[in-house]
């Protein structure tokens, strides 16, 4: 949390990890994994229950937009910041409190769905996990508050690691044991017992520190003078267009036209938002306009004060407002770098195609990434959490610039190596690794950028929009892949690089380049010049995060 701090002897690497056995990094573990195992239940192991009732894929489809709530969570996160839970508040605080209820509705939504029968009462079901999706993303708003009020500009470095190791376990307990419970006692027990297991959540709230006194910000609206029942139109109008605005914002972060196309386009506008191509120019679309309607309904009527126009404008606009004067001249270069900081890492959307280009088999996939691959990240969160304690904010932001591009080139390596299994282990490690450095100092560089009052509003800002660009730029891998190993194979100088591949296991490249029409020599070339691009696009993020520690104030240091 942005506070101005003095310079601070370098504590030891002892005293770094003495911090991961405070209270509040055991309770944010906690909380990271009540914040994972609602997620996992209901946007990834629920979709196993529906298919064993017999439900197409297009209506298990249509439960993905449960995960709408995540991508446009800032609109309601002034609301978090700003309404205290009567009673609880006083004995809890603010942030405990509201914890408090999200996991007790989470609980109960989490029960509801085990009472349920997917082929009876589809739509009920439908409304529960809804809901269930939206307390979680409420609940995700809140621990990341608590978190940045609690942890002070020294901790924040390890709860973070911890918040995501929490999650990261959440995500293995829920994606396996309920269909272990499943298949021995059916999937209304096996939910049953997942909402209880949210116990785990609430034994963390009740054992939390109570974060400092909380400020909320007020809004004058005494002055205005409007009738009831005009006030009782203009906020019904104006919710209106902002529910407009958020299905189209969730709709283009999200990359899910479900719902949105059962307004407009039908299938049509569903597959074009879905095409490999051209869909992520829709989805940019969708999301500028979301931002558009949504700013259009907070904007006050001009000359006249209204206080649905005060309170909509004030509670969205103050928070962005007041980071931009605090950080005057630089705001925008801050901005930039949070944009850009992972689109290194964001642009291997192909990477599943790869290995199995590669000849890798489906098994080996899996047993690499879900096991290997999720330990070498675990250890690269704690690994960020210690440099941001033992270093300077900064310092650990700049090594996870650094990561992001030079893990990207281990995929050369791996790209000539082909079918090693080995080799496969390395270079997912190693990947994991380097991003779970970039991803905690990332983290811990957003929640410095938050002020008292705003914290909510602003961190999940923030979050929401960061792989915006990303999202743009990974869209065009598959043809960089395909144009390079083209032009490998027609010669010149990417064709002097096939000599690369000249120890190639047999099944490597194949089918992929039998497919494209070119040597599996050349389908290397391919990957590798799509990796060296990658590791090029790194060298911006690189740049600003030098330009943001030369101008940024010192106040963010840790």
């Amino acid at each position: 949390m942005s506070e101005t701090t003095e310079t601070k002897p370098k504590r030891s690497v002892l005293q770094a990890l003495a911090i991961y056995r405070e209270r509040r990094s055991l309770v944010m573990l906690g909380l990271g994994f009540a914040a994972g195992l609602p997620y996992m239940l209901i946007f990834d192991t629920l979709s196993v229950w529906l298919r064993d009732s017999g439900l197409s894929l297009a209506v298990i489809g249509f439960f993905s937009l449960a995960t709408l709530s995540f991508s446009f969570k800032f609109l309601w996160a002034p609301l978090i910041d700003r309404t205290a839970i009567p009673g609880l508040t006083k004995l809890l605080g603010h942030r405990r409190s509201w914890m408090l209820v999200c996991q007790l509705a989470i609980m109960l939504g989490l029960w509801l769905v085990s009472g349920l029968n997917p082929a009876q009462n589809l739509g009920l079901m439908a409304v529960v996990a809804v809901a269930v999706g939206f307390f979680t993303a409420t609940h995700d708003i809140v621990i990341d508050a608590w978190r940045i009020e609690v942890g002070g500009t020294e901790g924040q470095g390890p709860l973070a690691a911890a918040v995501q190791w929490g999650f990261r376990g959440a995500m293995v307990v829920a994606g396996a044991v309920p269909l272990l419970l499943a298949e021995r006692f059916g999937w209304n027990i096996s939910y049953a017992i997942m909402s209880a297991v949210m116990v785990v959540g609430l034994a963390a709230t009740l054992a939390a520190p109570r974060e400092t006194a909380h400020e909320i910000r007020p809004i004058p609206t005494g002055d205005v003078k409007q009738s009831p029942a005009l006030q009782a139109v203009e906020w019904a109008v104006r919710l209106a267009v902002l529910l407009i605005g958020a299905l189209l914002l969730g709709s283009g972060l999200a990359g899910d036209a479900s719902l949105l196309s059962q307004f407009v386009g039908g299938e049509a506008l569903a597959d074009a938002w879905t095409d490999k191509q051209s869909g992520v120019w829709l989805q940019l679309a969708s999301v500028a306009a979301g931002l558009v309607i949504v700013v259009t309904a907070a904007w006050p009527i001009p000359k006249v004060r209204t206080k649905p126009g005060v309170y909509l404008s004030t509670a969205l606009g103050a928070p962005l407002g007041e980071f931009m004067r605090r950080y005057k001249g630089v705001a925008g270069l801050i901005l930039a770098t949070i944009c850009l900081y992972r689109v290194a890492d964001f642009v291997l959307n192909i990477m599943n195609p790869f290995y199995r280009d590669l000849g890798f088999t489906l098994t080996e996939i899996a047993e690499v990434r879900k096991v290997f691959g999720i330990i070498a990240s675990m250890l690269g969160v704690a690994l960020g959490g210690l440099l941001v304690a033992r270093l300077s904010l900064m310092k650990a932001l700049l090594i996870g610039a650094f990561a992001g591009p030079i893990s990207n080139l281990i995929f050369i390596w791996l790209a000539a190596q082909g079918h090693s299994v080995p080799a496969l282990f390395v270079a997912i490690c190693l990947d994991n690794l380097a991003g779970g450095v970039a991803g905690t100092a990332l983290i811990v560089y957003m929640s410095s950028l938050t002020t008292t009052g705003f914290t909510a509003t602003q961190y999940a800002m923030f979050t929401s929009l960061y792989a915006l660009p990303g999202k743009l730029i990974a869209s065009q891998s598959g043809r960089l892949v395909e144009w390079a190993a083209r032009a490998a194979e027609a010669g010149g100088p990417l064709g002097a690089l096939k000599g690369m591949f000249a120890g190639l296991t047999p099944e490597s490249y194949v089918a992929a380049s039998a497919k494209l029409g070119v040597s599996p020599a050349a389908m290397g070339v391919g990957y590798t010049v799509f990796f060296i691009y990658s590791a090029l696009i790194g060298v911006v993020a690189i740049g600003l995060c030098l330009m943001v520690a030369a101008r940024q104030p010192k106040a963010v240091e840790v």
